[in-house]
């Protein structure tokens, strides 16, 4: 890795290609799942909004999904591509900070995923009980106290990674700023800060999981026990998607920032984040409109 040290207070992202040909072959791949990914999630936030078949809590915790989804990889890749095509890698504190918040929103998405459990559930499990466990009051409650839960969550790291003591060496061995790889840099022992942030962890994304886990365990069951051979199909097809999206969002997620400090490595940290910034982006619509009969009845 090079020695970058500079006394301005702005940052050096090293990015996540190599200069070589097999770089820009994954740089050209991954501008192509960026776009994939704007264009699929701005036509679902707008397919939901304009089709009142889609006015349904399901649909509207999965628009606020996509939203959560285009924040991640609008604030990244763009950067990322700018720094490979011209060769400047710097980027602002602000920027920096930008970065890490709209990252730390994951707490937000990982309660959003929860919900969405949560309504397949009801639905599956109490159909004739669904409009009053889920009712517009209910979901908008869910919503908005994912994104509020979700963004102080993203301001306390935020504004702890602007207050800590920066070193020379201000080369984050990253391709955006991410709040681990920051903290190698501080100068001063971050063992407390690295204490909240896997508790934070285990808060956001464990037991939502957990949570998770136990919704689909009692909608499984539900759909054993059905006797319509269409209706357990339907309900594998949707609970199948719901947790393709989960296992690519949690499980990298959940590698990276519950590893100890000893056990972290930058070339697999950078690999675990294409997973849950660029590729579970892209994944969302994709799932969500191509298996279901409803978005896809939409867009006819």
């Amino acid at each position: 890795m090079e020695n970058y040290t500079q006394t301005s207070t702005d940052f050096i992202l090293l990015g996540l290609f190599p200069p070589s040909r097999i770089g820009l072959f994954l740089f050209i791949l991954i501008v192509l799942i960026f776009l994939m990914a704007l264009i699929g999630n701005l036509s679902m936030i707008l397919l939901i909004f304009l089709d009142t078949h889609l006015h349904t809590p399901m649909y509207f915790l999965l628009s606020q999904l996509s939203l959560i989804d285009l924040n991640y990889i609008s604030t990244i890749v763009p950067k990322m591509a700018s720094d490979f095509l011209y060769g400047n890698k710097s980027i602002s504190f602000i920027g920096c900070g930008i970065q890490d918040f709209f990252l730390a929103l994951g707490g937000a998405e990982a309660l959003l995923l929860a919900s969405m459990a949560y309504d397949r559930y009801i639905a599956i499990c109490f159909p004739l009980h669904y409009l009053i466990h889920m009712s517009k009051r209910v979901c908008v409650l869910l919503i908005t106290g994912s994104w509020l839960i979700g963004s102080i969550n993203a301001c306390a790291h935020t504004v702890y990674i602007f207050h800590i003591p920066y070193c020379r060496s201000r080369a984050i061995n990253h391709f955006f700023c991410d709040v681990p790889a920051m903290v190698t840099l501080a100068c001063m022992d971050t063992w407390v800060y690295e204490g909240t942030v896997f508790l934070s962890t285990a808060i956001f994304l464990v037991f939502p999981f957990i949570g998770i886990a136990c919704s689909y365990g009692r909608v499984l069951l539900a759909v054993y026990r059905m006797h319509s051979a269409e209706g357990r199909k339907k309900a594998y097809v949707t609970c199948s998607s719901h947790l393709t999206i989960v296992t690519f969002y949690y499980v990298p997620f959940l590698y990276t920032y519950l590893r100890p400090r000893s056990l972290r490595s930058p070339t697999e940290d950078k690999a675990l984040a294409v997973f849950y910034t660029i590729l579970t982006p892209v994944l969302n619509p994709i799932i969500y409109s191509l298996r279901n009969k409803e978005v896809m009845g939409a867009l006819k």
